[in-house]
């Protein structure tokens, strides 16, 4: 626990502890579901659905659809606190699963691919916003990157389930999709007694969100939302189909592949979350634009099956930061309360591209080789570069923000003083925060905005 609690910044022990670890277990269980689902899906459509190449392109677009009505959801339900949403979402995703067993062809696949994606999608925005809560601003990077392990941890579990029940005969595609449906549904019920908080401080009711948060101050984050969204899609729809289809991995050599990802992601994400957070945004998300090239380009013109194995595993890698990076630099620019439906509203932009990147290169590899969509993947990450130079979070603060930030300075002040005046030297002590607030209140009277 003493471990835990350095990670989180010595703030509010028991509650962030407590938060912490009921949100590792979710990861976990959230990840075996996730990346196990994603390692039999190719499979599952290629063997026993017999998708074509442009299918598994247009299958994306329509999984992509619940993340462009993303927003929308989010509105509809900004009431329910993010616990119950992401426990609900997760039930959601459960059941979807377990209905992909049922399906036969591409239309009857499709509405399961819908609802599992409804699910999936808004736990990839709630997750962060939960664990931002966890902790400081200075330590974003650092949470996320342990929140990410947790995940990561969870979907080697996944991969080696797989590799071992495929590999033995004791599952079929549909058997697993039940399991795979079950582990979801425990991740839900690991979440439902998440505490509320607030920079690691527990508090006596859930804070309020608006429905819609759409501002012109946080146009950066939307911008890389929607440049990393028709860039990952391109490969999420053809990375892992380049691999069965052209160079014929079965179901085994996938989950090899994926495990060498994951372990990879389980040791080294924390260690990156914190380089984050040392390092900055700007220089992080550009070194990984420049790997991002590297990979797409070698996995687009490479005729080795080593090569191209070797590019999806960088990419692989590495395509999470894009979403850590965005979610630290909002974190720092935006308002507490705008944090979860600008999440949403960041996913809803990225699934816009997400929706027509899809569809239209599954068009264009009717006519083309494969190669063609990569290089214009390559030329999304080159975009990206120039964007995430303009990243300068000190200085980009929204101006709710800085009002924020300075009552805080403020009330921090005053406490200070207060504690000189009352010539208490004893170590650790500190005004109550009802002494602050009254405090704070004295010296900023109604009707001054400062």
């Amino acid at each position: 626990m003493q471990r835990i609690g350095a990670r989180l910044g010595q703030i509010d022990a028991g509650a962030a502890r407590r938060g912490f670890v009921l949100l590792a277990l979710m990861q976990i269980g959230f990840g075996f579901a996730l990346t196990a689902q994603q390692n039999i899906s190719t499979n599952y459509f290629n063997d026993i659905l017999r998708f074509q190449g442009p299918e598994f392109g247009y299958i994306t677009a329509i999984r992509e659809v619940p993340g462009f009505l993303l927003i929308f959801l989010s509105a509809v339900f900004y009431r329910v606190t993010l616990q119950r949403l992401t426990a609900g979402a997760l039930l959601l995703l459960g059941v979807a699963y377990m209905l992909f067993g049922a399906s036969f062809d591409f239309w009857t696949v499709a509405p399961w691919v819908i609802l599992s994606s409804m699910g999936y999608h808004t736990v990839l925005q709630t997750q962060n916003a939960l664990a931002l809560t966890l902790t400081t601003e200075s330590r974003s990077g650092s949470i996320l990157g342990w929140m990410g392990g947790a995940q990561q941890a969870g979907s080697l579990f996944g991969i080696v389930f797989i590799l071992i029940t495929f590999a033995a005969g004791w599952l079929s595609f549909r058997s697993a999709f039940v399991v795979l449906g079950f582990a979801a549904m425990v991740a839900g019920v690991a979440v439902v007694r998440f505490p509320h908080l607030h920079e690691g401080r527990e508090q006596a009711v859930a804070p309020k969100r608006d429905p819609i948060v759409f501002k012109r101050e946080y146009r950066l984050y939307y911008l890389l939302s929607i440049i990393d969204g028709a860039r990952q899609q391109i490969f999420f729809s053809f990375g892992l189909y380049v691999l069965v289809a052209i160079y014929h991995l079965t179901v085994e050599q996938v989950s090899a592949l994926l495990i060498v990802v994951t372990l990879a992601a389980a040791v080294f994400g924390p260690a990156i979350g914190r380089a984050i957070d040392v390092q900055g945004e700007r220089r992080m998300l550009g070194w990984v634009n420049v790997a991002y090239i590297v990979a797409l380009a070698g996995y687009a013109f490479t005729t080795n099956l080593a090569v191209a194995a070797a590019c999806y595993v960088i990419y692989t890698f590495i395509f999470p930061l894009s979403a850590m990076g965005a979610s630290t630099y909002l974190r720092k620019i935006a308002e507490p309360a705008d944090l979860a439906p600008s999440f949403a509203m960041g996913t809803t932009m990225q699934h816009a591209a997400a929706i027509v990147v899809p569809l239209s290169t599954g068009f264009i590899l009717n006519f083309v080789g494969y190669q063609v969509p990569f290089a214009i993947a390559c030329g999304f990450a080159c975009i990206n570069i120039f964007v995430v130079q303009k990243l300068d979070p000190a200085n980009q603060r929204s101006a709710g923000r800085r009002a924020l930030d300075e009552q805080l300075a403020l009330a921090d002040a005053l406490e200070i003083d207060a504690i000189e005046e009352a010539g208490d030297g004893e170590p650790g002590s500190r005004l109550s925060s009802t002494a602050a607030a009254v405090a704070l209140a004295e010296r900023c009277p109604a009707g001054n905005d400062e």
